[in-house]
């Protein structure tokens, strides 16, 4: 497994610090949704380091991405319960507030898989590297279509309109990855290259990948490229695909799941970035532990503004100047 190496090292640090957290000490993990297989398996590596650190554990969910209002009602009965830290993976900006009322009540505040807009918001990220998996994908989309990427018709399944930071940074990072020049890497559809069709709400589920893949044939039954937000969307987008009748359109997602690194082994998903939810989760307890032991707190990777937990780039067609592991190597390490 490519693992960041320091990242390692400071997680065997944390589990060191962490070695005298109280039974009284409880963490909180907040994800957008409890159906997501990315969100599952957040939640059974966070109970069980939780378990294992002898910390209670309490989780909450959204029913949606992009559900803001039922995140800020957990964090708030997380600071009435006198929680020691939170974990959560924000579906928006609109849970900052909250977020900072905790911090400013003691809480320990670790965004996972995204991070807020407001620095305030929270102490540390711990997340993928979502730049670097969208460039992956990128890098090898374009590597495999060779000179035919010049006239590559690309269709974009984003998350939704609002510019969630983790939306933002596949996306981009999957254009830069291609060659597209990308004006402004903070938000997305600031570019103007011809050969991206157009940007399409998902809402990273199977069936809002159907319908943003048949909006986007509706503009251009020729697309040959399809990027999506995570596995989910691809496999809608796929459904639709086979519904149209077009059998050979390359696509590319962020994940790394099982079923996903199945659709790699089968050809549906020409390769797709795979994350680590279940070491990111675990983590950031072994984070609060140490903070509520004695006060220390996380510290970002080299180089980076964040706590990086690692990214492989999954195919069965390496591609020449990208590394990769290929489906079988990505099926030891995939969850859900």
């Amino acid at each position: 497994m490519k693992f960041n190496t320091k990242a390692l090292l400071s997680a065997g640090a944390l589990a060191m610090m962490a070695g005298s957290a109280s039974a009284a000490d409880l963490t909180c993990l907040i994800t957008k949704n409890n159906t997501n297989p990315f969100f599952v398996k957040m939640k059974e590596g966070a109970e069980a380091k939780a378990t294992e650190m002898g910390m209670d554990f309490q989780a909450y969910a959204g029913v949606t991405d992009g559900d803001a209002a039922p995140q800020i009602t957990a964090i708030e009965n997380c600071v009435a319960a006198g929680a020691k830290g939170i974990l959560i993976t924000p579906s928006n900006d609109s849970v900052g507030p909250a977020l900072i009322d905790a911090r400013a009540a003691g809480i320990l505040v670790i965004a996972l898989d995204t991070p807020l807009a407001d620095a305030e918001a929270q102490d540390m990220t711990f997340a993928t590297d979502n730049f670097q998996a969208g460039l992956l994908i990128g890098q090898w989309a374009k590597a495999t279509l060779g000179d035919d990427a010049a006239n590559a018709k690309i269709g974009m399944l984003d998350i939704n309109k609002d510019n969630i930071s983790v939306d933002v940074q596949r996306d981009t990072g999957f254009l830069v990855g291609f060659g597209i020049d990308v004006p402004d890497l903070s938000v997305m559809g600031s570019e103007s290259d011809p050969r991206v069709i157009g940007h399409e709400t998902s809402n990273a589920s199977v069936e809002g990948g159907v319908t943003a893949m048949e909006n986007l044939l509706a503009k251009d039954p020729d697309i040959n490229v399809v990027y999506t937000i995570n596995e989910p969307a691809a496999e809608g987008a796929y459904q639709a695909l086979q519904n149209a009748g077009k059998e050979d359109v390359l696509i590319v997602s962020v994940d790394g799941g099982c079923p996903g690194v199945a659709s790699v082994a089968s050809g549906a998903i020409g390769a797709t970035s795979q994350q680590y939810p279940l070491l990111m989760a675990s983590m950031g307890v072994e984070a609060i532990a140490a903070f509520a032991a004695d006060g220390t707190r996380p510290t970002v990777s080299e180089g980076l503004t964040f706590f990086n937990t690692g990214v492989n780039l999954v195919t069965d067609k390496p591609a020449e100047g990208v590394p990769s592991i290929d489906s079988a190597k990505g099926t030891e390490l995939c969850w859900g």
